[in-house]
């Protein structure tokens, strides 16, 4: 109860822009838990997806690698069940479309990443302006307490917290950021493969057909 009582007391003395960077630590963790569940619910299995998928594409049965594509979990195999379908409704420029799904798929991947990099950037300059802030209050004890340093040491010292919280903010975004990042290759990869494999096929099929 007493280590609670003591970090409530040390987030008070860095000052009110240790809100904002309470907001961005929340943001991080809300962010980090959604991008984990989703990423969770968008991987595909592509060894086994791939070995169950193949012979169906070589047999041109679309049918059932539709059926399959929509059984399997994950982001690769939505993607290809699309491709597919659109080989099913007789389109001619599937290639295309296909690319289009794909981008469609990477940009919803990518869903807030972006505010992840913004946080590694603002909060360390949260932390400095809270810093400077509080520097300012600490200097202008000279003017009422001359002759006693202690006050503005301590002063000092407060001001700080904010910048050392910052830090520990941005550090943590970094590290979340980078690994969604990783998350984020190996998910395109999936999907750029599960792509390769239906184009590749109904090329295949086209070059029997003009035979």
């Amino acid at each position: 109860m007493s280590f609670i009582v003591e970090c409530f007391s040390i987030f008070h003395k860095g000052g009110p822009v240790m809100y904002l960077i309470l907001a961005c630590s929340i943001l991080v963790a809300a962010i980090g838990v959604e991008r984990f569940l989703y990423y969770r619910k968008m991987n595909t299995d592509m060894q086994r997806f791939t070995a169950q998928l193949t012979p169906l594409l070589e047999r041109a049965n679309w049918g059932a690698a539709c059926e399959l594509c929509r059984q399997t979990q994950g982001i690769a195999a939505a993607v290809a069940a699309k491709g597919i379908r659109y080989v099913q409704c007789g389109c001619t420029n599937v290639e295309s479309v296909l690319e289009g799904e794909a981008a469609l798929a990477v940009a919803s991947l990518r869903t807030n990443l972006s505010h992840l990099d913004t946080i590694v950037t603002i909060a360390p300059l949260l932390g400095l302006l809270g810093t400077v802030v509080g520097m300012i209050g600490s200097f202008s004890v000279m003017n009422i307490k001359a002759g006693q340093p202690q006050a503005i040491t301590g002063g000092v010292g407060e001001a700080l917290i904010a910048t050392a919280s910052g830090l520990c903010v941005a550090t943590l975004a970094m590290i979340i950021y980078s690994y969604f990042n990783h998350r984020l290759d190996q998910l395109i990869t999936n999907i750029e493969q599960s792509c390769l494999l239906v184009l590749g096929h109904i090329k295949q099929e086209k070059r029997h057909e003009i035979a």
